[in-house]
């Protein structure tokens, strides 16, 4: 029997809740292992019930879906987090995925999608709202256009290219070191100096990069 996919639902409104508690616990392969109405309480009940993806507004009392998700992709990395919100600007994306997050997913999107995204965060993709892929497609054409984009690859070592597609898959230093048959602390050597060839500055702005790279799919 295929393993169902265990989902946390984490939000302040009981009929947003009860809408997503009703759509998922008829899906096959999905099962509703819990509910948190807050932050605090979504960490409490991730390091309880373990699940596999936390569904996680992003607005939330007591502690917002932010926070809940740093801290829980702190205690257990291997939970995936879909972020719930009503936001669609730049600047929400990326504090998502600098937070851990897979995704993110936006309200007023259909029932299908959201079960497309839960899907897609199981699978290993980064689920990214279409209008949003829109807007990261036409950042990428824009530095086509310009030559930035070719510039700044070229630059890398074929070893920095391998670290930033395994860092752009979410892996640790010490997974990385492992896989490349290196050490943790030469990892780190080359994750620096290809930061510094791209001229990125943390997480959420490689995470950028290797979307526009083609390296985290674009699950839409």
């Amino acid at each position: 029997m295929q393993k169902k996919i265990r989902v946390l639902i984490a939000d302040d409104h009981a009929i947003v809740r009860e809408g997503l508690q009703a759509i998922l616990t008829v899906q096959p392969d999905i099962e509703v292992v819990g509910e948190a109405v807050d932050g605090g309480e979504a960490v409490n009940k991730a390091r309880e019930l373990q699940p596999d993806i936390v569904l996680m507004d992003i607005t939330m009392p007591v502690m917002n879906g932010l926070e809940a998700t740093r801290q829980i992709k702190n205690e257990n990395p291997e939970t995936k987090i879909l972020v719930l919100t009503m936001h669609e600007e730049d600047d929400y994306f990326y504090r998502i995925l600098e937070a851990g997050a897979s995704g993110y997913f936006v309200k007023g999107g259909s029932f299908r999608e959201l079960l497309s995204a839960l899907r897609a965060v199981w699978r290993g993709d980064v689920f990214i709202y279409p209008t949003m892929a829109k807007k990261l497609l036409s950042n990428y054409l824009e530095g086509i256009k310009s030559g930035q984009e070719v510039d700044k690859y070229r630059k890398l070592t074929e070893r920095e290219r391998e670290i930033l597609r395994l860092v752009a898959d979410g892996r640790t230093n010490q997974e990385i070191a492992e896989i490349l048959f290196i050490s943790p602390t030469t990892v780190q050597t080359h994750r620096a100096h290809m930061m510094a060839k791209l001229q990125l500055h943390n997480r959420a702005e490689l995470i950028k990069y290797a979307i526009r790279q083609g390296f985290v799919t674009l699950d839409t």
